[in-house]
């Protein structure tokens, strides 16, 4: 654990061990909202030009899980993992998934028919992981959360459910998440995108690859729940989904240290089976409407790709300012140091482009880019 953490004992006069965890946890805790008024359609927020019409369908009934299903996703549990803060560890769900089964596929549908995440389930511990081999400060650890190992089974199965009934509604430049895509998908689809473009004279293309601090833990619950429902996602599973991400306990554990314990109600885990699909999910109205921009999603991976003919910047520039809106209405915070812009010009004899400024911050300019 030391290795993996970088855990040093702290020399005479630093900051203690155990106040770092304390602090670390108020740090990840930063983006909680617990009161914010709930969402409704006639929210001036909503109106927001970056969104994709979506034409809610009756949702199909809400499968119950059986003891089969269970079985296996137990059996297929990676011993070697860590368990949660309950204590359950995975090679305990495998060796006994024949008699465990048929009670957890129980508390299983109980929780699903009462809209309920049971408390113990909700839990986490969260393993700060350095980013860096030197850290200058808080943000340099990549917060980890171990959860319990029963709440990642049931998280699996609610995953299958979900990915089946939202993806025929998913924002089609969106290739997390999607049969038969991937993150090549996404390349080759920017790549496309450009090159055609580019096979035209008087064009060059400008790339903006967007950052965002904390992404997964910026997700507000009923914000979620309205975005849900618009994709025909039954009303018992966005109640459910809202009580798993809302009144969370979480505490950071640094070597033998641990912090004091937080409530929060804002964000979903980072290693959390349905993390990187409701942060898609909650991202799916954010599209771009000028056809010379396209803006390409892989979970939390966003690229912003402007199509310039004629020097005419003005929609990408829009488009941008207006995905920095919708990052401001949706709690998302644009990482202005780490969001960077490519330029693709091949045109002879050209003075030298405006710099790119998002939120009075200057864009920085790269040759390469590692997607």
């Amino acid at each position: 654990m030391k290795d993996i953490t970088n855990y040093k004992t702290p020399p005479p006069g630093t900051v203690s061990t155990q106040q770092l965890a304390d602090d670390l946890n108020e740090f990840y805790c930063r983006f909680d909202k617990p009161c914010l008024t709930p969402y409704t359609h006639s929210d001036p927020l909503s109106t927001n030009h970056l969104t994709t019409q979506v034409t809610p369908t009756s949702p199909p009934p809400v499968p119950l899980i059986c003891e089969e299903e269970v079985r296996r996703v137990f059996i297929k549990q990676k011993t070697r993992k860590a368990p949660g803060p309950d204590g359950v560890s995975p090679a305990c769900l495998k060796t006994c998934a024949d008699q465990l089964a048929p009670i957890f596929s129980k508390i299983f549908n109980r929780s699903l028919e009462m809209c309920e995440v049971p408390s113990c389930f909700k839990r986490s511990t969260i393993i700060p992981i350095p980013k860096k081999p030197k850290i200058t400060g808080l943000n340099d650890y990549r917060p980890v959360a171990l959860t319990s190992v029963v709440m990642k089974s049931l998280e699996k199965l609610v995953l299958d459910y979900l990915k089946d009934i939202t993806g025929p509604l998913l924002d089609p430049l969106q290739f997390a998440y999607r049969a038969n895509r991937s993150v090549d998908d996404a390349v080759n689809m920017g790549l496309h995108y450009i090159l055609q473009h580019l096979d035209k004279p008087g064009t060059y293309a400008r790339i903006l690859f967007v950052d965002f601090s904390s992404a997964f833990n910026t997700i507000i619950p009923h914000l979620l729940l309205s975005k849900l429902t618009q994709l025909s996602v039954p009303t018992s599973i966005c109640q459910w989904i809202t009580n798993f991400l809302t009144d969370r306990q979480q505490i950071v554990r640094l070597g033998k240290f641990s912090s004091e314990t937080r409530t929060i109600s804002t964000g979903a885990p980072q290693g959390c089976v349905l993390s990187p699909l409701l942060f898609s999910l909650y991202t799916n109205d954010c599209t771009a409407k000028d056809p010379s921009v396209k803006l390409l999603k892989f979970a939390d991976d966003t690229t912003l790709i402007g199509l310039i003919r004629n020097g005419d910047e003005s929609a990408y520039r829009q488009e941008v300012q207006e995905l920095a809106v919708w990052c401001s209405h949706n709690n998302l915070e644009l990482n202005t140091l780490k969001t960077v812009e490519m330029i693709v010009d091949f045109r002879r004899n050209t003075s030298a482009l405006s710099p790119l400024t998002i939120m009075n911050s200057t864009v920085a300019t790269v040759e390469s880019f590692r997607f």
